[in-house]
């Protein structure tokens, strides 16, 4: 009986060792899994929240990247963003498919109380508090701590219910096989998963502005730091009243209007 307990004693002793082990390499996962995103930038998961960031230099969780679009200056038929946004990220559908995958889009509405009309670019409204995160079974609907919204294509899984969860209408599912000469762009697309605007991320970790923005001929798309005061959008969105596509939702989204309709 002695030589039994030994053998039973030792016996718990090693699964209680093993059980350490897997504790451990679990906690190491949740402390800092890293999963590359491409265009140079990594996945994090910090305690179930995930950020992304430039190798070497980490997010200010101080900043809140936003957009301040002007309606006055915003034209129907002009859609140099949408090209712009075309051309830096590669998600313009080969001749001939079925995938319909769009990170901006121009939308014009009407007030049919007043006739006052306006043409509004639309994209992912990185919201403070996204719908399509809060949904997302994987986490791969992340929100960064500067306030960008983006997916991770590779734990994607394809379910789409952050594309029913979205009220904007801002994210597209891949159907199809991605060429070869399109994966060098900054944000991977694979099929069977959902992509979206991420305010040209890529660009702004090193100090520029989104495509869409740069390349407005009226310079109606005004970017920047909603959280600085010294900022020029945070200075112009104090001087006027702006307004958000479905206030009422509570989403706190990233990207204002000086009017809608």
């Amino acid at each position: 009986m002695s030589d039994q307990g030994a053998r039973d004693r030792h016996e718990q002793a090693r699964r209680d060792e093993i059980d350490e082990a897997r504790r451990e390499f679990l906690r190491n996962i949740a402390a800092a899994s890293v999963v590359s995103l491409g265009g140079g930038m990594m996945l994090y998961s910090m305690g179930g929240e995930a950020q992304a960031k430039k190798p070497g230099e980490p997010l200010d969780p101080k900043k809140r990247w936003g957009m301040l679009i002007d309606t006055s200056k915003c034209t129907s038929g002009c859609d140099k963003c949408v090209e712009a946004c075309k051309k830096e990220n590669g998600w313009e559908a080969e001749p001939g498919s079925e995938t319909d995958v769009q990170w901006i889009r121009k939308v014009d509405v009407k007030d049919p109380l007043t006739g006052f009309m306006a043409s509004l670019p639309v994209m992912c409204q990185h919201c403070a508090n996204p719908p399509c995160v809060d949904v997302c079974p994987t986490g791969a609907s992340m929100r960064r701590e500067d306030g960008i919204v983006r997916v991770n294509m590779h734990t994607c899984i394809g379910c789409r219910y952050c594309m029913m969860a979205c009220p904007y209408k801002a994210r597209s599912f891949v159907h199809e096989d991605i060429p070869e000469e399109k994966k060098r762009f900054h944000a991977p697309m694979g099929k069977g998963c959902v992509t979206s605007c991420d305010f040209c991320a890529h660009r702004i970790d090193v100090g520029r502005i989104p495509a869409c923005a740069e390349a407005c001929p009226e310079g109606a798309m005004l970017f920047g730091d909603m959280n600085d005061p010294n900022s020029e959008l945070r200075k112009r969105l104090k001087e006027i009243r702006s307004y958000q596509i479905r206030a009422d939702l509570g989403t706190d989204n990233g990207i204002r209007y000086t009017r809608l309709p």
